[in-house]
């Protein structure tokens, strides 16, 4: 099987799940690991992003649009990792992206670190509003993404990209 992991990265959170990625399908012949670029044949597209506003970055969002008919699995990391619902309600806005040629095979999400100037703009909004809660809460998460992604959430990516690899065959 021919497998293009594509992705995007700010931070390198979306990087070292996609090097997880790679070292779980190693087996198969990857013909494309890196940022979206010139056009690749492949039997299975692993396709990824850090979360940018709810969505993805705009490059992995042309991406998305520019696959016919192939079989796409999805992993994407998020600054906030609350719960599954999350990662579904994000997930629902990329498959919005995908031509409905595509057969989409899953998804996998994980938390990951932000950069240090958005624990700055939670400082301030805790500095200015010292009774807002969900100012408080958006630190306490800040705080908690920075030991992601971790062994468990890397581990999980690969178990997600043997998954689609059976799926895909």
């Amino acid at each position: 099987m021919k497998i293009a992991i594509v992705y995007q990265s700010l931070t390198g959170n979306t990087k070292a799940v996609a090097e997880a990625i790679r070292e779980a399908v190693s087996k198969q012949e990857i013909v494309w690991f890196g940022e979206p670029g010139e056009p690749v044949e492949a039997d299975l597209y692993l396709v990824g992003s850090w979360t940018d506003k709810g969505l993805c970055h705009e490059g992995t969002a042309a991406y998305l649009k520019s696959l016919r008919g192939k079989k796409i699995g999805y992993f994407g990391t998020a600054g906030f990792g609350g719960s599954q619902e999350y990662y579904d309600m994000l997930f629902q806005r990329i498959k919005s992206l995908i031509d409905g040629s595509n057969r989409i095979l899953g998804c996998y999400y994980c938390q990951g670190k932000m950069p240090q100037s958005v624990r700055q703009r939670y400082e301030k909004l805790s500095q200015e509003n010292p009774e807002d809660a969900k100012a408080q809460a958006s630190l306490e998460n800040f705080d908690r993404a920075l030991s992601h992604p971790d062994a468990q959430d890397l581990e999980g990516a690969k178990k997600w990209a043997q998954d689609m690899v059976a799926l895909g065959e």
